[in-house]
């Protein structure tokens, strides 16, 4: 190769990827290494592409990391992988991508273009795979379609709703010689901010100003908007509880608000009593409407037919898609809700004042029953998550991490303590600060620290500096090569494993199911044990800390007792603002204890006072559980 060649004068049709990234301003790839992506990771050692190749070890790893980068910057996360091995071990957080509406473009470098009929080896149609989890999936036919195609992709992934796009690309395509002037022209770029019809926005004002109890329902296309000023506003007008949808992507409203009761539960009898004494919905935003694990028509709908529905959503999928929605606004949560809160009047009404008052009340009685939990928790031999959500509250207030943190959650079996007392509020914090996902694939969380911490800025007005994971055990298990990852880029996460020794979740999935098919005519069915040992993590117990240091020499803890999590959590955090990953290890079961019975386990939920205490009967507020369900807790089969 001469000179010339070597300096990077000469391009590639593998080129017209840089100039989409340099385009949009996207400065990283992420993939797991294999000989066909060779031409497009040779690109990321040109210092003019500005581009840096991110290598993981598992392509779900690259899917996740790409998944929390995108949510940080907004713009496409980039993935790379290796033909139908690379997309099959992708598909868990393509999954998740795809229900939580992220921007991706995967870029899958298929085998020989004049081989694959014969089926080679690793060849398949690839775009099969990974249709049903992306907006637009495509095999490239030609390397002269390839700046097309390219330029559909990030458009398609950009426009509202976001979401991932997949294309195929036979590899000997990328290295077809084109000329200097052979660029890509740029990206079409379509504005969110688009309002809804007038005539509806009208509607929907007097319907909610007229309600005589409503509920707002919260969903991720509102976090993505920044939309929590204006949802607000909104609750003050109308006087209303709201709630989240279940595993919300986002902080999609901010905690510290009155009004906030937490996510919808995810249990159906559960479900229809929120929405029981409502008379009207606002469903805003709301995408993932069934996040449910066990459902009987013959106990009715999750949506009692007596709530008149009012639907906001830039997503014309979500309006109407389960229920009938009576008034229907197609149009973007920041744009629309302003003119919504402007027809429904500048002072709330006397009901909408007394309810407000009722609200505050009881969010007042709620901080000081988790007060009282915290201290019952201080108490006990081992680690409740509570004890944890609050060393890393305090932790944050004192560093004045404001604006400077990401939490990330993966721990299934205890989401309130973290929820509840971190502080998502509109002085600390920015939907974003809260990474989540809404499609429940474990193995989200770990991966996407990656792609949070390399990016120090984040959209919404918030930064990086401090990124924190709390994982369960079971799910910490799916990917820890991230830890590979996070030590050779050299990034500082503070990783805590809450361990219980067991799949918690799926202890109470498996009592719901008899719960519900235990008795029921035809079914009938029992699990031999409610206490299987096929759902417990222990002979032997996986060693954390040291699973960590042979990823790279990460430094961790174990950690035992309640009444050290403050410290441990002190010494993670400065290792994490220092550079340096680490694992806490927090025994939320004692380490030589057997596993508890899943009566024993659920004993902790017993008094762990609700999220949502507007839709329980006075005095009540406290008993959180339902048909011995924790109501906290939503399940993951």
């Amino acid at each position: 190769m001469n000179s010339q060649q070597r300096n990077g004068r000469q391009r590639w049709a593998r080129d017209y990827v840089f100039d989409a990234l340099s385009q949009l301003g996207i400065h990283r790839i992420f993939g797991v290494p294999g000989t066909n992506e060779i031409p497009i990771i040779d690109g990321t050692s040109y210092p003019e592409n500005q581009v840096e190749y991110i290598e993981c070890l598992h392509e779900n790893i690259a899917m996740g990391a790409a998944m929390g980068s995108a949510r940080m910057t907004g713009k496409p996360g980039v993935v790379v992988v290796h033909v139908t091995p690379g997309i099959a071990h992708g598909i868990g957080n393509l999954f998740n991508a795809w229900r939580s509406q992220a921007p991706l473009v995967i870029l899958c470098c298929q085998q020989q273009n004049e081989l694959v009929t014969q089926e080679p080896l690793l060849a398949s149609n690839l775009v099969d795979l990974a249709r049903q989890y992306t907006k637009w999936a495509h095999e490239v036919r030609t390397e002269q379609e390839l700046p097309m195609v390219l330029q559909r992709a990030f458009k398609e992934a950009m426009a509202p709703p976001n979401g991932p796009v997949f294309v195929a690309i036979p590899w000997e395509f990328t290295m077809r010689r084109i000329g200097d002037a052979d660029r890509l022209p740029g990206i079409t770029r379509i504005s969110p901010h688009f309002l809804a019809d007038a005539a509806a926005i009208r509607q929907a004002a007097v319907m909610l100003r007229e309600a005589a109890n409503p509920l707002i329902v919260v969903g991720d296309a509102a976090g993505y908007a920044e939309a929590w000023p204006e949802l607000q506003a909104l609750a003050e007008l109308i006087g209303a509880p709201v709630s989240l949808q279940t595993f919300s992507s986002l902080a999609n409203f901010p905690n510290g608000d009155y009004h906030w009761q937490g996510e919808l539960p995810g249990g159906q009898k559960d479900l229809q009593k929120v929405f029981a004494g409502h008379d009207v919905a606002f469903l805003c935003g709301f995408s993932n409407q069934a996040q449910v694990t066990v459902f009987k028509y013959s106990d009715g709908p999750l949506i009692p037919p007596s709530v008149r529905q009012v639907y906001l959503s830039n997503n014309s999928w979500d309006i109407g898609k389960n229920y009938y929605g009576e008034c229907a606004l197609f149009g973007d949560i920041k744009a629309t809700l302003p003119l919504l809160n402007r027809e429904i009047g500048e002072q709330p009404s006397a009901a909408a004042r007394q309810r407000n008052e009722l609200l505050r009340q009881k969010a007042e009685a709620r901080r000081s029953q988790w007060d009282a939990y915290l201290r019952e928790a201080m108490r006990q031999p081992e680690i409740w998550a509570v004890v944890i959500a609050d060393a890393l509250r305090l932790e944050i207030s004192e560093r004045r991490l404001e604006k400077q943190f990401v939490y990330v959650h993966e721990a299934v079996s205890d989401p309130a303590p973290f929820q509840y007392l971190l502080p998502f509020t509109e002085e600390a914090a920015a939907p974003i600060s809260y990474y989540c996902v809404g499609g429940g694939s474990l193995g989200w969380s770990m991966p996407a620290t990656l792609g949070i911490k390399l990016e120090e800025q984040g959209c919404q007005g918030i930064d990086t500096r401090f990124v924190v994971a709390a994982t369960g055990d079971g799910s910490s298990l799916f990917y820890p090569q991230t830890w590979w990852t996070a030590q050779h880029r050299q990034l500082g996460v503070l990783y805590i494993i809450t361990n219980n020794h067991e799949y918690h979740t799926l202890q109470m999935g498996l009592q719901q199911v008899e719960a519900m098919y235990g008795d029921a005519p035809g079914y009938g069915w029992q699990a031999r044990t409610q206490d299987p040992e096929y759902l417990r993590i222990h002979r032997p117990k996986p060693d954390f800390v040291a699973l960590a240091k042979a990823f790279g020499g990460m430094e961790g803890e174990v950690v035992a007792h309640p009444e050290a999590v403050r410290a441990a959590v002190r010494r993670g955090l400065d290792h994490a603002l220092a550079g340096r990953a680490y694992v806490l290890d927090m025994q939320t079961v004692g380490l030589d204890q057997p596993p508890p019975t899943p009566q024993q386990a659920n004993a902790r939920y017993r008094n762990q006072p609700r999220l949502d205490c507007f839709h329980v009967p006075d005095g009540d507020a406290q008993r959180n559980t339902d048909n011995g369900q924790p109501a906290n807790v939503p399940v993951i089969f």
